[in-house]
C-alpha cells in the first residue's frame, strides 16, 4: 500500500507593512522621545532611492541620541533592523537607513543649515503634529 504525502504545513503569513505606514510608525517613535517639526516626505514619484523621508528636530546631542536609539528599539522588536546608519558618532544628522524609509534625526541647527525639504521641495509632505501641537486636549 503506497503512502500519501501529506504538504508541509505552510507558515503564518505575516504581511509587510506599506511603506507609508512604517514611515507613520516610524513619526509616532520619534515623538516619543520629543522629536518635533516630524514631517514625512513622500518621494515615490521623484526617485528610486526610497519611498519616503521622515525628518525630525531635537534640541541635544542627546535627545537626537534618545530619539534614534528609540526608532531602533522599536523596529528591531518589529523584526526590522537598519541597512545603515550614519552620524551616531556626531549626533548632528543622524541618518537611518531602513531602505524604503530613510529616518533623519536632526539638530534644530543642523536641520536649518542643510534645508532637506528645500532640496525635495517637489515632495508631498505631511506634517505630523507632536504632542503639543495635538488639537486634542489631554485630560488631567
Amino acid at each position: 500500500m503506497e503512502q500519501i504525502r501529506q504538504p508541509k504545513p505552510r507558515p503564518p503569513v505575516t504581511r509587510k507593512p506599506s511603506t507609508k505606514r512604517l514611515a507613520r510608525q516610524i513619526a509616532n517613535y520619534v515623538i516619543e522621545k520629543k522629536a518635533y517639526d516630524v514631517l514625512i516626505m513622500d518621494l515615490r514619484k521623484l526617485t528610486s532611492m526610497t519611498d519616503f523621508f521622515v525628518l525630525c528636530s531635537a534640541d541635544s546631542g542627546i535627545q537626537v541620541k534618545a530619539i534614534v536609539d528609540n526608532v531602533e528599539e522599536k523596529m528591531k522588536k518589529r523584526r526590522i533592523r537598519a541597512w545603515h546608519r550614519e552620524g551616531y558618532q556626531n549626533l548632528k544628522w543622524v541618518l537611518l537607513d531602513y531602505v524604503d524609509v530613510v529616518v533623519h534625526v536632526f539638530h534644530k541647527d543642523t536641520r536649518e543649515f542643510y534645508s532637506l525639504e528645500s532640496l525635495w521641495g517637489d515632495a508631498k509632505t505631511e506634517a505630523i503634529p507632536d504632542d503639543e501641537d495635538s488639537p486634542l486636549e489631554k485630560s488631567p
